[in-house]
């Protein structure tokens, strides 16, 4: 099932995506559930909106071996934990915007977990009873200012660097999908998320062991090899089989 979070021209809602239409949702499906109104409304009709708005952006760095080797960096034992603020998200047909301070913006197309319950120390084996769905995230990168600070907050932090969505997928099941990413139409990433060296189950599981997961924060899970450079101008598309395309002009 794929849930939007979309606005009208009010305040933002909630929607099944039925086809081309939503089914309209009584509130937010992680409080009242998934009670529907007898509003259905055409997707074209609607902005599409970030899925979810969380507490916290966390994302594991150097995921994908092929992506490690590509910025000089090597895998960890560990799964690598940093953040995005929540400042930083876009959804789905809104503008990256290059910042001035940059002269090297890269996009990572990346498979992205939206948590549906509180979560601390969970095992492995109960980690995916936490997971409300999934989205594709853009884990854009200021790759000058990454390397020149010599740490990652500034360089992953810049507002519009977080693009989410379309939707959440509700029923993904982790099979072999391909990540990818194209600029401009011309495909730039395209690797099967089996490649993850950290899977979803020890991901969830690691990060509930270093900090409380709240209901709608997102775990970013990492980008396959294939960053490229984004200029002012291009369109930019994320899509994972099963869940969507994510796409985002750049300004």
């Amino acid at each position: 099932m794929k849930v939007a979070r979309f606005s009208n021209g009010a305040e933002p809602r909630f929607g099944i995506v039925d086809g081309p239409e939503l089914v309209v949702l009584k509130g937010h499906p992680l409080v009242a559930g998934y009670q529907t109104t007898n509003e259905r409304i055409p997707l074209k009709e609607v902005k599409l909106l970030a899925p979810t708005i969380p507490s916290k952006i966390v994302c594991i760095g150097k995921n994908f071996a092929d992506h490690a080797a590509e910025i000089g960096e090597e895998v960890t034992v560990e799964p690598l934990i940093f953040f995005k603020p929540s400042s930083s998200i876009i959804g789905h047909g809104d503008a990256i915007v290059i910042p001035p301070q940059s002269k090297q913006v890269e996009l990572e197309a990346e498979l992205c977990l939206v948590i549906g319950k509180l979560a601390k120390n969970v095992s492995e084996e109960k980690a995916l009873e936490y997971l409300w769905g999934v989205t594709i995230a853009n884990d854009v990168t200021a790759r000058d200012l990454q390397f020149g600070d010599g740490q990652w907050a500034r360089s992953k932090g810049f507002d519009t660097f977080c693009p989410l969505g379309p939707w959440v997928e509700t029923e993904f099941v982790p099979d072999g999908q391909v990540i990818e990413s194209r600029i401009n139409g011309e495909i730039r990433q395209n690797v099967a998320i089996t490649e993850m060296v950290h899977k979803i189950p020890t991901i969830i599981s690691y990060v509930s062991k270093n900090m409380t997961l709240l209901p709608g924060d997102i775990i970013l899970t990492g980008s396959p090899a294939g960053i490229s450079a984004i200029n002012a101008g291009d369109m930019i598309e994320c899509e994972i089989e099963g869940i969507g395309i994510l796409s985002n002009p750049v300004a």
